[in-house]
Parts: C-alpha cells; sequence; structure tokens
C-alpha cells in the first residue's frame, strides 16, 4: 500500500503502542534483594499528565528536535520546566485535580553514574499501577504489567556519567488485564513503591529460596541458589545462630542443599527468625528467616503438626492520605490492629501487598493470605490474559518465597464456575503447587445459589477451600448459611475469606436498618455463633478490616467507600462489630491451652 506524502506517523498509526510491546519485564528478569546495598532514585521527579499518550507517539525519550534534513521543529514537552512530583506516591491523592484521573503520566529526572568495571546495574520498580514502560538516555528497556508486583530492567549498557530516565506510568483499564476494568476499589495511578538501582557481580545471586522440609520432622532445612551465569563452583551457606557454614555445590548456575539444623519452629506467638548469609565468589546475600511447616490433614489445617483456627481479617492496602503508597508506620499500624482484634492471620486482598506487610509479619507474628487479582469476570478464554495473571502469581511466588508469615497463595477471588475459568484458575492452582510445595494454595470461592452449598469445581485443586458469603445482607434470609452448611460436606478445610455487612461510623438505627452499625453487629453476632460451630470451617477472615475507596459505591451512607470496615476510613474509629469478633477470637484462645485444644471449644462463643 502506498503512504500518502503527508503522512505523520504519530497522527494517523491507530496501533502505536505495537513497537513497545516486545520487551516485557517478567518474573524471570528478578534478582534477589536481601541484603544488598541500593541507590535510591525516590524523591522529586518532573511529571505531566500524558493523557493521548503523545510521549510514546513522538518518542520524547530521543530528545530530538532537528528532523533528518535539518528542520527545527518545536517540542511538545519541557523536560526541566515541568512540575515535581514526589515518588513513589499514588497521584491521584496529590492533587485534586488528578483525583479521578486514569491513563498516562509521564516521571522524568537525571542521575549521575560512575560506571565500574565488571559491575551490572539494575533498575528495580517495587509497583507501578498498571504498566510502566522505562526509557533511559534515548533507549526504551521495556515494560511491565502488573499493578502490584514488582519490576527489573537491566542498564548496564546505557548508562553513562549523566543518565536522563523517564517512565509512562499507565493505570488504565483495559478488559484483557489483570485485574479486569471492573472492580470494587478504587483505581491508584502512579509510581507507588520504591525505584531504586541495584549494583551486582557479573555473575550473582539471582535467587534463593531456603525453608523447613515439609517431611513432618521439622529438623531439615533444605536451600536453593540460582545464579546469573551458567557457571560452576561453591556457595557458602551461613546460619550462624544454629552453628551452620557449608558449603552448596553449584552446577551449570543452580546448586541446592539438606541440612540438619533442627531450629526453633516460628509460630504467631513465637515470631523466631534466624540470620542466614549466601555468598559466592564476589556476591552476599542475606535474609532473616523463619522456619515452619503448614499443611493440611483431611479436614485440618496444621501448623508445625498442630491443628490451627486462623482467625482472621480481610484487608485492602490503602491509607486516606497516601492511597496505595502505604507508609512503614502504616503498614505496622495495620498488622498492630490486626493483633489487637486477636488476629493470628490476616488476607491481603486482592493483590499484592508491598513485600514489608510480609517482613513485618514474619517479625511480629501474623499469618498471611496472599492474593493475585484474578477478579470477578477476568477474560478467561484469552492466553495473554492467562499469561499476565501467570506472571503477577510467579512474581509474587518469588518476591516472597522466603517468608514464613505466608502460608497459603490464593489464585483469585469470586468468579463465576465456567469451563473456561475452571481451566485458568486450575492452571494457576498448578502453577503455584509446581513453584512452591511448602505452601497451600487457595481461592475464595462463591457459593452455588442454585444448590444453596460449597460445590465449586476449582476446590478439587486446591488444598484448601475460600468460601465468600453474606447472609444477613446480599443474601438477607440468614436461615439459608446454616442450611448452606448443613448441605456441604468438604473433603477439606474451608476457611469462610468474606462476610459482612456495611456500616456508615456513627450512624445509628435498629437491626434491621442496613448501613447502621446496629445493623453490622447483629450480622456479626449471627455469623460468629454459626460458624464457630461448623466444625470443618477452619478460618475466617471477615470483609474487612477498615473503609476503604470505591467508585461503585455511590449512596449517602456509603458516599464512595466501601463501608464494611470494622474501623473507619481513617483507622481512628472502631465500630461495635469490632468489638463482637475481637470477643469470639478472645474466646478461641487461651494462654493455658494449645491451639489444638482450643479448637475443639469452638461453639460455645455468646456475645456479650
Amino acid at each position: 500500500m502506498k503512504k500518502a506524502n503527508n503522512f505523520v506517523s504519530d497522527i494517523h498509526v491507530e496501533d502505536y503502542a505495537a513497537q513497545y510491546e516486545g520487551l516485557q519485564a517478567t518474573a524471570e528478569a528478578m534478582i534477589f534483594l536481601g541484603g544488598r546495598k541500593t541507590q535510591s532514585l525516590n524523591g522529586e521527579w518532573n511529571y505531566a499528565v500524558d493523557q493521548y499518550d503523545t510521549c510514546i507517539r513522538q518518542q520524547w525519550f530521543l530528545e530530538k528536535s532537528i528532523d533528518q534534513n535539518g528542520f527545527t521543529f518545536p517540542l511538545d514537552y519541557s523536560f526541566e520546566e515541568w512540575p515535581v512530583m514526589e515518588l513513589p506516591t499514588c497521584w491521584n491523592v496529590k492533587d485534586p485535580m488528578y483525583y479521578l484521573y486514569e491513563g498516562s503520566m509521564i516521571f522524568t529526572r537525571t542521575f549521575p553514574w560512575g560506571k565500574k568495571e565488571g559491575e551490572e546495574v539494575y533498575l528495580r520498580i517495587g509497583a507501578a499501577n498498571y504498566l510502566v514502560r522505562v526509557f533511559v538516555n534515548g533507549k526504551y528497556l521495556g515494560m511491565h504489567r502488573g499493578g502490584s508486583t514488582p519490576a527489573f530492567f537491566k542498564l548496564t549498557e546505557v548508562l553513562e556519567a549523566k543518565n536522563r530516565i523517564l517512565l509512562q506510568a499507565d493505570s488504565t483499564r483495559r478488559p484483557e488485564q489483570v485485574p479486569t476494568e471492573n472492580t470494587d476499589w478504587f483505581n491508584y495511578g502512579g509510581i507507588y513503591r520504591d525505584i531504586e538501582l541495584i549494583c551486582v557481580p557479573k555473575v550473582h545471586v539471582k535467587d534463593f529460596r531456603i525453608g523447613l522440609v515439609p517431611d513432618g520432622t521439622y529438623q531439615h532445612i533444605d536451600a536453593e541458589v540460582k545464579l546469573s551465569e551458567a557457571v560452576c563452583g561453591t556457595a557458602i551457606l551461613e546460619i550462624p545462630e544454629l552453628g551452620v557454614r557449608m558449603d552448596l555445590p553449584i552446577e551449570q548456575g543452580t546448586g541446592r542443599v539438606t541440612l540438619e539444623g533442627n531450629p526453633a519452629l516460628w509460630t504467631p506467638e513465637h515470631p523466631k527468625l534466624y540470620d542466614v548469609k549466601l555468598s559466592f565468589e564476589g556476591d552476599e546475600v542475606s535474609d532473616r528467616i523463619g522456619f515452619r511447616e503448614i499443611s493440611v490433614h483431611g479436614r485440618e489445617i496444621l501448623l508445625n503438626g498442630k491443628p490451627l483456627f486462623l482467625r482472621g481479617i480481610s484487608c485492602h492496602e490503602e491509607s486516606v492520605p497516601n492511597g496505595k503508597a502505604v507508609s512503614p508506620k502504616e503498614q505496622e499500624e495495620t498488622i498492630r490492629i490486626a493483633k489487637e482484634l486477636g488476629c493470628n492471620f490476616m488476607r491481603l486482598a486482592h493483590y499484592p501487598h508491598h513485600e514489608n506487610m510480609a517482613k513485618l509479619a514474619d517479625e511480629m507474628g501474623l499469618l498471611l493470605w496472599e492474593e493475585i487479582p484474578v477478579y470477578w469476570a477476568i477474560r478467561f478464554d484469552r492466553e495473554k490474559t492467562y499469561q499476565d495473571a501467570e506472571n503477577q502469581l510467579r512474581e509474587l511466588i518469588t518476591r516472597d518465597q522466603n517468608r514464613a508469615s505466608v502460608i497459603i497463595w490464593s489464585v483469585g477471588n469470586e468468579n463465576m464456575d465456567t469451563d473456561e475459568r475452571l481451566h485458568f484458575m486450575k492452571s494457576l492452582a498448578d502453577k503455584a503447587h509446581e513453584m512452591d510445595a511448602t505452601r497451600l494454595v487457595s481461592a475464595a470461592c462463591l457459593v452455588d445459589g442454585a444448590k444453596n452449598a460449597i460445590a465449586d469445581r476449582l476446590a478439587e485443586y486446591l488444598d484448601i477451600i475460600g468460601i465468600n458469603e453474606y447472609y444477613g445482607w446480599y443474601a438477607p434470609d440468614f436461615s439459608k448459611l446454616p442450611e448452606m452448611l448443613n448441605n456441604s460436606s468438604p473433603k477439606k478445610p474451608v476457611i469462610i475469606t468474606e462476610f459482612g455487612a456495611d456500616a456508615l461510623a456513627g450512624l445509628h438505627g435498629t437491626a434491621d436498618e442496613k448501613g447502621t452499625e446496629e445493623c453490622q453487629k447483629d450480622v456479626y453476632e449471627k455469623q460468629v455463633k454459626v460458624l464457630g460451630s461448623t466444625e470443618y470451617v477452619k478460618g475466617m477472615t471477615p470483609w474487612i478490616l477498615f473503609d476503604f475507596r470505591c467508585p461503585r459505591r455511590t449512596s449517602y451512607k456509603q458516599k464512595y467507600y466501601n463501608r464494611k470496615g470494622l474501623l473507619s476510613e481513617d483507622k481512628t474509629y472502631r465500630k461495635p462489630a469490632f468489638y463482637v469478633l475481637q470477643a469470639f477470637y478472645e474466646s478461641l484462645r487461651s494462654q493455658d491451652h494449645p491451639e489444638d485444644e482450643i479448637v475443639t471449644k469452638r461453639g460455645n462463643f455468646q456475645s456479650t
């Protein structure tokens, strides 16, 4: 086809983004960070809203003002004169003008660099919603999909003494993405976790996994290392407190060893951690590791061989001042409130939260359910959508595989039981089992409405069945809950992953008035009484710890928030239902009895 003489590429090409699709950062690009020194690129970045994607259409990153004929043309950008935004951040909370903005925003800055012989340099972006494209010194380095997992890009070959980096963050909701365009939470845009440079030797530790061998002896430790190059040699593994300093043979870039360490076991009550170090030639990494074994036997969940009831709560990653860019202080506050509630368990919904949450949970003693956003009506029939979901799962597992607190990988939430969805999510469950045999795999499933029973076909491929049920709220006839539980006979343990009711803080009325504190309290009292006497229910994570933003919720009681929180959105006010659940959880635990005896006492709770 003959090209028109007046053709202008950035105006007339519809599929302008296609040229940027080839280079995608995936789980394979990740590098183990434990113990490494990094150089932060957090701080002031010049930025501009780029609603029409003009940056990648016109290739601003090339910084060209003269064409091939020597003609100087006007530019549509001026990097140094743009306003400044502090990264990491969610732009929606930084300026009222951007509160509801979805789309592309460009961030740029310069930084100096002194090259060292034999050094490799990588850029790590902790999270950018939903996709990010990276340009350094006029070169396109690639893109990353998935708004909650980290992205790694190699910079070594493009670095100069002074460098310009340009990032395009795009929060556009698209039907083929994971999550899809319709969710029940606010779509925060931005680069909202740390941006940093990592310097490593050419041959470096790319991945390091260590944990207790799940053999029931609680004595054997398994360590596995993967290097960046297929070389041979010997790594040194050290666990000083256990008196371990041993060789770990490396063949073709990988090595594995099992040793007898007899560690003190990690539990929420006694979250014992050990300092671990691994070195190979010029590279060294470290981590703080808890050793524990999680398993399922029949309808029981076992932690270190003892039956466990998961006293949990669900939680979104959000704060009023910072959106999803929650601070370390806010992260610690969330875990502290969960422990005040009486929790030994938390469901981090509906996407991977900041990796520091798992590290804090290791230190503070809290078990975790971690989830990828295969949420509602994902395009289950599209291979690209599956690859997106699987990559986010692989990145999550690779990131948090050493965290003792993480006991469950969840492959999704609230999907219809169709053939396409069954194949999609079974494949994800298989991948999770393949990557990690030391943890359990679950998903938050729906009740079969026609049968009023737990009958999701996906349950066959899960270790634990998660069930979302809203009897007393969306399903107003509460008598259907005991009926549903009696209709079901699962062969595996069940966690009630969601139940609850809206309550606007300070709104009072009768228990029959939706949206009042009394209504929410009444639903919790009924729920815990029934669930606490159901033998195969081995845990719960009611919905949800605190109120969170949601554009779907527009009534005068909701005010663009999901009001099912036990706390107000600013986390300062505890609604009466908080104390109902706290009292129930207190009835399940006792300092005078081990966990396996406490489980047998369920069903005796009386609300006060």
